[in-house]
């Protein structure tokens, strides 16, 4: 059998002290514990909201830069999907002489070439032609809205001594690669 002693008081009094000391270590050490918990979740919101705002900046420009080539497609009649390198050439050609005939100038010699040494160059477009001045000049003004990057390296504008009112053109037109343009910027031409 055992034996039950009864505590005096003064065992009483120290061990409720010890208990005291004992709690109150845990309440700080714990209210440490659960402090630095919710500075890291507050730390880690502020990231999640500045992370947050940034993407809105970002996504910002990104719509005004994607508002701006939207702009330019809609300007110059530009589709980067449908260029390719090997009917560019083929399809700026059509379509200046579209432009011409439908302006009333009639083509006499189209030349095309490949490209020169500059990888920017897909070719090159040579055409003659004459027509009334006021045609010829829209024509001039309608190159680069004809759906490909093309580039005046050239031009030359005579009176038709034959035909008055009439305006003789030779032109050189330089069809540039889109592809490189899309990787590094616009190209020098």
């Amino acid at each position: 059998m055992t034996m039950k002693r009864t505590l005096t008081a003064s065992e009483k009094r120290t061990i409720r002290y010890g208990a005291l000391v004992i709690l109150i270590f845990l309440v700080l050490f714990g209210g440490l514990k659960i402090c630095k918990f919710f500075a890291g979740l507050r730390t880690h919101y502020r990231t999640m909201v500045a992370e947050a705002h940034q993407l809105r900046v970002d996504a910002a420009l990104d719509a005004d830069e994607a508002a701006v080539v939207r702009k330019m497609m809609t300007d110059f009649n530009l589709d980067p999907a449908a260029l390719t390198t090997n009917s560019a050439v083929a399809n700026a050609n059509a379509a200046i002489q579209n432009a011409a005939k439908s302006g009333g100038i009639q083509i006499e010699a189209v030349h095309e070439s490949a490209g020169g040494n500059s990888a920017e160059e897909l070719g090159t477009i040579q055409f003659q032609g004459s027509g009334p001045s006021t045609a010829v000049v829209t024509l001039i003004r309608q190159l680069p809205l004809l759906g490909s990057p093309l580039v005046i390296r050239s031009l030359q504008m005579t009176a038709d001594p034959m035909r008055p009112g009439q305006v003789k053109l030779n032109v050189t037109v330089v069809v540039l690669n889109f592809d490189n343009w899309k990787k590094g910027g616009a190209p020098h031409a």
